[in-house]
């Protein structure tokens, strides 16, 4: 499943959705063409021509967009005498698909295409036999980790981090990071499924840490404060913007929460359903996850409909963490793991905001149903948090493509998940077993299918050895 534009080393088209139009939806596809190659064509939506702008250059390639509306009666559109079908009618029977973690943290760049792409190509050919209306991806769509490689400011990144004032330095930099990040972005746009996927699914995206580099957010301030740190940081929100939203600064206030676009969080209004993003990195340091506009963004998001889903990039119900993160600091040789653990909301770092963000899901609970969906993690689980008459489920899906870690290490974490939570009293949190499997994490590469028939929503996991998943009621 590979289209022509693929094959000629161009990248696109990349379907972005911006929300509804009417009975239609609004879409933007991004073509990338290198510099000094002609515009890409016009794309038709039946008999009409949408000409191709022009918004950015970088790293000596071009990004065009097509902006346009799709009506029910419309099928999809054609670009490059290629007709792309696209679902167009988002008010009865819905499928969605929600995948995170796209990626590796050590030579993801020189992995066999076939071994880290075959989940992409189980998700092809899935929406090939039933196909989805929305691709959402939750966080780690790239890992940039090594993207510092190579230029001697940020060689040694995150470990020594050089004081810097010389302007020519930071440019060169500045160049060197962003080059290194449209690499990576190439070649995750390029890959074998998710390219075909890309062009007939739209496509709505949240960021996490590998998004920037492992752990942005929760490392020493010093570091994430330093010149070099923040051409880090602006390297990896510009091409954010531009691969993961088809978009770029002027276009903040329109498609972000927050107008100013110091933090990133999105909804958008579906018939029935709202689906939110909030944004777990722009604001986050040691001491927060979000910031004054994260927040303002979250408790004004008035969510319409039967259902919500929000998409936590980090797994928003978890299992209680202060005891392993007091066993991990008193063991020397496990302190450098401190980062993963106050990236999560369980931390103790974060008790006092994360009991913030519950009961701001309970506030929207007693309007909808409300589903979390997460990622981060690079195994598979649920959570439910009660009590019973008001239930929520986390549905975490991670590593569509990043290889799952040992099953003893998710035996050993399902342990712990076994003592329980209840950060707000008279609502536990229990981690519970996918259905149809026995321990509480699964470890195995998957993603995440969400099909609303009837009205009702049902979720079912895809797991690389174990295939799919009885499914799960979510109206329940």
């Amino acid at each position: 499943m590979m289209d022509e534009a693929q094959e000629s080393g161009h990248a696109g088209p990349i379907l972005h959705f911006r929300g509804m139009a009417g009975g239609g939806i609004r879409l933007a596809t991004i073509i990338i063409r290198p510099l000094n190659a002609p515009a890409p064509p016009s794309l038709r939506v039946s008999t009409a021509g949408v000409a191709p702008v022009r918004i950015a250059e970088i790293a000596n390639v071009a990004i065009w967009r097509h902006d346009f509306t799709l009506t029910p009666a419309d099928r999809g559109y054609e670009f490059a005498d290629c007709f792309y079908e696209v679902v167009t009618d988002l008010s009865g029977d819905l499928r969605l698909a929600f995948v995170s973690c796209n990626g590796e943290e050590n030579g993801d760049l020189e992995r066999d295409d076939d071994e880290r792409n075959l989940m992409w190509t189980r998700l092809a050919q899935d929406h090939a036999s039933a196909p989805f209306a929305l691709l959402l991806q939750g966080g780690d769509q790239i890992y940039a980790d090594e993207a510092t490689q190579g230029h001697p400011l940020s060689e040694d990144w995150p470990d020594h981090v050089p004081e810097v004032d010389d302007s020519a330095a930071l440019q060169d930099l500045a160049r060197h990071l962003r080059d290194r990040f449209v690499e990576r972005y190439l070649h995750v746009l390029r890959a074998p499924g998710y390219s075909w996927m890309a062009a007939r699914v739209p496509t709505l995206a949240i960021w996490d840490d590998h998004d920037i580099c492992d752990g942005w957010g929760s490392l020493p301030e010093k570091r994430a404060r330093s010149a070099v740190g923040q051409a880090l940081f602006q390297a990896a929100r510009e091409t954010y913007l531009l691969f993961q939203h088809g978009a770029v600064e002027s276009d903040i206030p329109e498609l972000f929460l927050d107008a100013t676009g110091a933090s990133l969080g999105w909804k958008r209004e579906l018939p029935g359903l709202t689906i939110a993003a909030p944004d777990l990195r722009s604001e986050r340091d040691r001491h927060r996850i979000m910031g004054p506009a994260g927040w303002q963004s979250v408790e004004a998001l008035a969510p319409q409909g039967e259902h919500i889903f929000l998409v936590s990039s980090v797994p928003l119900l978890g299992p209680r963490l202060s005891l392993i993160e007091r066993v991990m600091m008193a063991i020397p040789r496990m302190q450098h793991y401190e980062d993963d653990l106050r990236d999560q909301w369980q931390s103790r770092a974060h008790r006092a905001e994360w009991r913030r963000m519950l009961g701001q899901v309970l506030q929207w609970r007693d309007h909808a149903r409300v589903t979390a969906l997460s990622g981060e993690i690079h195994l598979a689980t649920r959570a439910e948090m009660g009590p019973q008459a008001q239930k929520i489920h986390q549905l975490v899906a991670s590593g569509i493509s990043h290889r799952a870690p040992p099953r003893a290490y998710a035996r050993l974490l399902g342990l712990f998940a076994g003592l329980g939570e209840a950060p707000l009293p008279g609502h536990p949190i229990r981690i519970l077993p996918l259905p149809g499997q026995r321990h509480r994490y699964v470890a195995e590469r998957n993603y995440l299918t969400l099909t609303r028939s009837a009205g009702h929503w049902q979720a079912v996991w895809h797991l690389e050895d174990s295939g799919k998943t009885p499914p799960l009621e979510l109206s329940a």
